[in-house]
């Protein structure tokens, strides 16, 4: 066997473990059979450790082979030579997605083993491990992409089971409605990613993210787009980065993921989800080179995040919410650090910062159970030393940063207003319209006459 079959062949078994788990797990819920939660249990086990052990023998040969990049093309889907377009699954193994698949491996597989106890015996345990799985999925196709298409659709797939796991709890509103607003969030952001899809294949004639740079390896490559177009498609690409790790303005849904279950709040908002865009921005590092003002921008959004999310976290009343925006401090952190062009020290503070929330969000309700007996140890609240602000910043400063970090920014406000209604206006719309179309297809008089003469469309969105 050659060095390419192996290659092949253990590239293979990366992207296909998740995708039998979630056949494994999906597939006799189907059919009314569904697997007992021992079953459950060994076969996640048995499918990340195989998916994590062939991921690490890649890196292997690899370092072994001096290999810096290994392709595996799945095949063509759809070609559109005469619209520019076609669709291609293919992935790469690279100094990017090697660590980060195996990053995405690790957590999983630790989180999955601390849900088997965590929710033993609850009513959504086998709805949980499929979702897990569809998040799997969706990690490892992102973590893998060799397309901005094939990445486009791990994107969504991550989306999607991240929505379905913050309204876990589906029996009360509030899990609900922060699932539907984060949905909702996370459509805006992915609509800006879909116009950049389409825009690369325009300019480029495709969306291999090695052609992008120019056939060259991660991150030496050089965009092979004007600064303007560049900036075009990089402003874009960081709307989608923002909505997907909660920078600003988009920072306002953070707090309502925290409604799913700690083991999702944990490998999602506190690991690998609110990483996720600056994983696309180190992906699509030659477009920032580009552009200096692009870069600008880049580090801009990251510092400001950084410097809000450092506020808000220190007024958070529950720990969650405190450790969710404690991470996109650092989220904030990193994405500076990509603007600025250091991306192999980004990749290690996402690595170190991953590993770091997991485990923090993973012992934080044993945690304040421990807390709260030391308080009662002692007699009293443990001491916390505020002398450097009461010392150095005037009292109405503090109390006007207390107030914006107490209200979120007002971010969650301006998410409704501006971003959410709007959405649901527009589809509720559409929606009204395709059932009166659909009446008046089949002859409804009464709706036939009020589409013939009907009012305005603004109207119809106020």
């Amino acid at each position: 066997m050659t060095i390419d079959q192996t290659f092949s062949i253990l590239g293979t078994l990366v992207v296909a473990c998740p995708l039998l788990l979630l056949a494994m797990l999906g597939l006799p819920s189907m059919f009314h059979r569904p697997m007992s939660e021992r079953a459950i249990s060994r076969a996640t086990e048995a499918m990340v450790v195989i998916g994590l052990m062939s991921a690490i023998a890649i890196l292997a040969l690899m370092l072994g082979t001096g290999e810096r990049q290994v392709e595996l093309s799945l095949g063509k889907f759809l070609d559109l030579p005469h619209e520019h377009y076609h669709f291609t699954f293919k992935f790469v193994f690279d100094r990017l997605s090697v660590p980060f698949v195996i990053l995405t491996f690790v957590l999983c597989g630790t989180t999955g083993a601390f849900t088997t106890k965590y929710l033993h015996r609850d009513e959504g345990y086998r709805r949980f491990f499929i979702c897990y799985a569809l998040f799997l999925l969706g990690m490892v196709v992102t973590s893998l992409a060799a397309t901005i298409e094939t990445l486009f659709t791990g994107w969504e797939l991550v989306g999607l089971s991240s929505a379905l796991l913050v309204a876990f709890f589906h029996e009360r509103k509030a899990p609900v409605w922060n699932g539907l607003r984060v949905w909702t969030v996370y459509r805006v952001a992915d609509a800006a990613f879909l116009v950049a899809v389409v825009a690369l294949h325009h300019l480029t004639g495709a969306g291999d993210f090695v052609a992008l740079m120019g056939n060259g390896e991660w991150p030496a490559g050089v965009a092979q787009l004007t600064p303007n177009q560049a900036l075009f498609v990089g402003l874009l690409l960081l709307t989608a980065a923002a909505g997907k790790s909660a920078l600003i303005p988009f920072s306002g849904w953070l707090p309502r993921a925290m409604e799913g279950p700690t083991p999702s709040s944990a490998v999602f908002y506190g690991a690998l989800s609110v990483h996720l865009g600056a994983f696309l921005l180190l992906r699509v590092s030659p477009l920032l080179e580009a552009s200096t003002l692009l870069c600008a921008a880049v580090v801009t959004l990251g510092l400001s995040t950084s410097v809000f999310a450092a506020l808000a976290t220190r007024v958070q009343s529950d720990v969650k919410s405190a450790l969710a925006f404690a991470s996109l401090t650092q989220v904030g952190i990193i994405v500076a650090e990509i603007g600025l062009g250091f991306r192999y020290l980004a990749l290690v503070h996402i690595i170190g910062h991953a590993c770091l929330r997991t485990l923090q969000l993973l012992r934080a309700p044993s945690l304040l159970h421990d807390y709260h007996a030391m308080e009662n140890a002692i007699g009293g609240h443990l001491a916390n030393d505020n002398e450097f602000w009461q010392r150095n910043v005037s009292e109405r400063i503090r109390s006007r940063a207390y107030r914006m970090a107490l209200e979120r920014g007002f971010l969650d406000i301006v998410l409704g207003d501006f971003i959410v209604r709007p959405v649901l206006r527009c589809f509720r719309w559409c929606d009204r319209m395709e059932r009166r179309w659909t009446d008046f297809l089949a002859g409804a008089p009464a709706v036939a006459d009020d589409m013939k003469h009907g009012g305005d469309v603004a109207d119809e969105l106020q």
